[in-house]
């Protein structure tokens, strides 16, 4: 299988060599690579143009930008530009942030369970990050949900879904139309990618309010919000962001922000947390 890997990249020369080296190494090797930089004013480009000399598979594309960098908009508004650069010869594409060490094997695994059932729409790894010297599981979602630093898609997937929306939520919303449109999702706990940089380690609390609204624009609607903010805050050990989450719901609500999916797909998003929920409890 051919695949395609999209990178955005705001000031990740820290990093960047060694999520490319870590391509480069693949036992299957990706057929394009292409970093979109945001606008760095560090020497993120000159790191990947050097790694684009010695790999014809690796590309850079500037992206012009002066939004703020908040979860969701400006990543995905990047990931875009890069999708604008390429060609549809791909069976799948993967959506990947450039502070990640990838095991050799894992786009080979990848391709193993794409290719093991032609409905599998989604495949991911974990993100493991180094605490006190170890590598543990960043744990702040279910092991049934793949993390938004490293999503692949199957071509037919992705644009069933409509590809990815350029706003906080999208690493969930892309999941739940997959069910919608009867996509199977495959996480793989033997793949440990390694996050050099912990979620959220930048973001603020304008930025943390936008978690609350991306609970509105999912269609949730409140008592499942309620339910999720408490189990992200608890699990992020915060519970004070149990009110940043609901301030950033009403916020949303009183606004009458857009859904990210239609009143079809929101029922459906609501039938199936609620039966997640039960399957929990009992």
């Amino acid at each position: 299988m051919n695949y395609y890997i999209i990178i955005p990249a705001y000031n990740e020369a820290p990093f960047i060599a060694l999520t490319l080296k870590s391509l480069t190494e693949q036992t299957v090797l990706p057929s394009k690579v292409v970093i979109v930089n945001d606008n760095s004013t560090d020497k993120t480009a000159e790191i990947v143009l050097a790694f684009a000399k010695e790999y014809p598979f690796i590309s850079l594309v500037n992206k012009i930008s002066d939004a703020i960098h908040l979860p969701g908009s400006k990543v995905i508004q990047a990931f875009q530009k890069g999708l604008e650069s390429i060609d549809e010869n791909y069976d799948f594409i993967v959506k990947a942030d450039a502070d990640l060490i990838f095991p050799p094997n894992y786009f080979e695994t990848l391709i193993q369970h794409f290719n093991s059932d032609d409905r599998i729409g989604m495949v991911g790894g974990f993100c493991y990050i180094e605490k006190n010297g170890n590598w543990i599981l960043e744990n702040l979602t279910d092991k049934d949900h793949i993390r938004g630093a490293l999503k692949a898609y199957r071509k037919e997937t992705f644009k069933e879904i409509g590809g990815l929306k350029p706003a906080m939520g999208w690493d969930t919303v892309d999941e739940l139309l997959c069910k919608f449109y009867n996509w199977k999702i495959k996480t793989d706990e033997t793949l440990h990618v390694k996050h050099l940089k912990p979620t959220g380690v930048n973001y603020n609390k304008a930025a943390r309010y936008k978690q609350g609204e991306a609970f509105y624009t999912l269609g949730y609607g409140f008592w499942i919000t309620s339910i999720a903010s408490a189990k992200l805050a608890l699990r992020k050990k915060k519970p004070v962001l149990f009110i940043d989450y609901m301030n950033g719901f009403w916020k949303a609500k009183r606004s009458n922000k857009t859904l990210l999916v239609t009143e079809q797909q929101a029922v459906f998003i609501r039938n199936y947390r609620w039966k997640k929920i039960k399957e929990k409890l009992f």
